[in-house]
């Protein structure tokens, strides 16, 4: 499809960015006197899309042959190639660990380790899906084939935003590395990995350099907060040390904030895609509140851990 083509589509997205829930909604839902009223406020904004999967589907009925939306789920069918892996070495069914929504069914990756037959799965994933069953039958090693996994799930972000992706899907897809590869990096120091897991584990990008990273992390905690430090994410290597959630925080809320650029272009892909951001964002604060509430957190702590609104 051309950019003009998705024209009725950014329309519709535009329609239905009216049903996210705002700050107001956010304060409401906060202080709702019982899970009925929370429930019944959730409801109230709702527009058919109740999940990710929803959403998804609407999506790609406008768009159901782009590249560039199904990029968004790389991270799921890889997570979901983790999952079926792990349970066919076990003996378990992979259903209860597999997330949706996502661009390869549970069955074709079944089937795929079944017949030993990575060439029926999507290109992006097929050597991936190989060598990671290789790596974990020789080794048992669950860790290092996870690991290898979660960094062939960004390479083939990278790649294939290089390959079909404009300017959005390309920022969206090195963030998503950058942020990974911290944490990682900074999880293999204190563990004190050694340099042949560092280079299964870590995925690098244009923004940080591989090699760098391995360095800092083989070099202990201070020496990866020291390297980051002096790059462009000083801030998160901060957070990273001294508050692992709001990291997290960061990261989400740095997507959303990417997303509400691609939200402004009146035609191509973006803001569909900035739509799923959206919904994604707006569904992992419902949960957050929805989990605070049950333990009795006070109300400033929910505020805090927050993910930044799209509307």
């Amino acid at each position: 499809m051309g950019k003009a083509e998705y024209a009725n589509a950014v329309s519709a997205v535009r329609a239905m960015e009216s049903f996210l829930l705002t700050h107001s909604d956010m304060e409401q839902l906060i202080n709702a006197r019982t899970n009925a009223e929370f429930e019944s406020l959730v409801s109230a904004k709702e527009n058919g899309n109740k999940t990710l999967s929803d959403v998804w589907e609407m999506l790609k009925s406008y768009a159901p042959d782009s590249k560039e939306l199904e990029i968004l789920l790389y991270i799921n069918d890889f997570h979901n190639l983790k999952a079926v892996l792990k349970a066919m070495i076990s003996g378990r069914e992979p259903e209860n660990y597999f997330i949706e929504p996502s661009n390869v069914s549970i069955d074709l990756l079944k089937e795929a380790f079944r017949l030993k037959d990575s060439d029926i799965l999507p290109h992006y994933m097929r050597e991936t899906a190989s060598q990671a069953y290789e790596l974990l039958t020789r080794t048992l090693d669950g860790q290092l084939s996870d690991s290898f996994i979660d960094s062939s799930a960004l390479t083939a972000m990278q790649k294939s935003a290089e390959e079909y992706g404009g300017d959005f899907i390309k920022k969206y897809a090195e963030l998503v590395t950058v942020c990974a590869d911290m944490k990682t990096a900074y999880r293999c120091s204190k563990m004190e990995k050694s340099r042949a897991f560092l280079e299964t584990a870590v995925c690098g990008s244009k923004a940080l350099d591989k090699e760098s990273l391995i360095r800092a992390s083989l070099g202990g905690t201070e020496s990866v907060i020291s390297f980051l430090e002096h790059t462009q994410y000083g801030e998160m290597a901060r957070l990273l040390k001294e508050n692992p959630a709001q990291f997290e925080k960061y990261c989400d809320d740095m997507i959303t904030e990417l997303a509400e650029n691609a939200r402004m272009q009146a035609f191509g892909v973006e803001p569909l895609a900035a739509y799923y951001i959206a919904k994604e964002a707006e569904i992992k604060n419902l949960r957050i509140i929805s989990v605070c509430r049950e333990s009795g957190t006070d109300i400033e702590t929910i505020t805090e851990r927050l993910r930044k609104l799209y509307v």
